[in-house]
């Protein structure tokens, strides 16, 4: 195995579901190995029998928690030899349609832990193994949202680990540059999954009103979230916006 094809070791967080899942299946059919972290053993087992040919690791993680996190990536080392790809995709949106005032500091805090937290302890996991394998550096894609951009209504959490997220991004790509590390986001705005089927039903929106909007195929996701991965280390998609193309984002609706 030559060093191109043995370059194609994936961590992917929240691999059990929505986003994390498209994404992992694509890359697994790609040819890559693929770790898939998550919470739920069961539902990572699952997402590893959709690709049942590929080569594929399942790992119980909660990417809040500072221990998970390292035994995940020494899982990987110790199956794959390296780590050449992180999509820093785990999260949630915490409790909908409370207004700030009435947000329990409990729920704030689990989003802050798993959205922010948990997105430096894997990036951090992962800068220290591609800083020190041979060849050195990979890549690392964080998972933002349009929400890195414009809020909705009810979302301070969600919102400000997004922002967040976004900084995250640009001082781990700083960082990275000398050690061969590319680091970018994927912003993504109604992608069909779970976390979004309230979409199609109504949406609350910023002018009180609740509408439905358009939502977009997750595999048109993860198909660019594979071209961002299988650029060469020289290249890198610093910031990537993929959304339902009619969804009020651009403009006023």
């Amino acid at each position: 195995m030559n060093a191109e094809e043995s370059s194609r070791i994936a961590v992917v967080t929240g691999a059990g579901s929505g986003i994390g899942r498209a994404v992992a299946v694509e890359l697994l059919r790609a040819g890559w190995s693929v770790a898939l972290a998550g919470r739920r053993a069961g539902t990572l087992e699952e997402t590893a029998a959709l690709v049942p040919e590929g080569a594929s690791l399942a790992v119980a993680t909660d990417v809040a928690r500072p221990e998970d996190v390292d035994g995940l990536f020494d899982a990987v080392v110790e199956r794959f030899g390296r780590v050449d790809l992180l999509f820093n995709n785990a999260g949630t949106f915490g409790p909908g349609g409370v207004a700030v005032e009435d947000l329990p500091y409990d729920a704030w805090r689990h989003v802050v832990d798993t959205n922010l937290n948990g997105a430096f302890l894997c990036a951090q996991a992962a800068y220290r193994r591609m800083k020190e394998q041979v060849p050195q550096g990979g890549r690392i894609i964080n998972n933002g949202s349009i929400s890195a951009h414009t809020p909705r209504p009810h979302s301070v959490a969600y919102t400000a680990t997004k922002h967040a997220l976004t900084g995250l991004t640009k001082s781990l790509s700083l960082d990275g540059r000398a050690y061969s590390i590319a680091v970018g986001q994927i912003d993504i705005g109604n992608a069909a999954t779970d976390m979004t089927a309230r979409m199609g039903t109504g949406a609350l929106q910023a002018n009180g009103v609740v509408a439905p909007e358009p939502v977009m195929d997750v595999a048109d996701v993860a198909r660019t979230v594979r071209h961002m991965a299988e650029l060469p280390l020289g290249a890198n998609v610093q910031f990537a916006t993929v959304l339902a193309t009619a969804m009020p984002y651009v403009g006023r609706g």
